[in-house]
């Protein structure tokens, strides 16, 4: 049994997200911190990136999601966000880390972390 995790850190995408009517007028950064659960051994024993979970084909399938989204809750992004890893690219278990920057006055970011699947 392998532990081998690919991750994302701070990927950065600019969408509407938000409850309130200022929020639905400009799109906001969100950063993601993703851990997704892989076997890696195939790949570094093949160097063929086909064997690998592409984290850059990942990444473009979430910015290209999330640019185009509109959701009012970062629950709701992250649970989607979550739902394309696992079932798009094959992937039994992922951490995903939605950061909304700058939402509450003093602090960095606010946001939620979930795990989805099994390791």
């Amino acid at each position: 049994m392998t532990s081998d995790i690919v991750f994302i850190e701070d990927l950065r995408i600019d969408t509407i997200i938000g409850i309130y009517d200022w929020e639905r007028e400009v799109k906001q950064t969100i950063a993601l911190d993703i851990e997704m659960a892989a076997d890696n051994t195939k790949a570094a024993a093949t160097e063929d990136i086909d064997d690998a979970l592409n984290y850059k084909a990942v990444a473009k399938r979430l910015i290209a999601f999330t640019e185009d989204s509109q959701f009012q809750l970062v629950e709701t992004l992250a649970e989607r966000l979550a739902g394309i890893i696992l079932d798009e690219f094959d992937v039994p278990w992922c951490r995903l880390k939605l950061s909304k920057l700058g939402a509450v006055t003093g602090s960095r970011s606010v946001g939620v972390i979930i795990e989805r699947g099994h390791r």
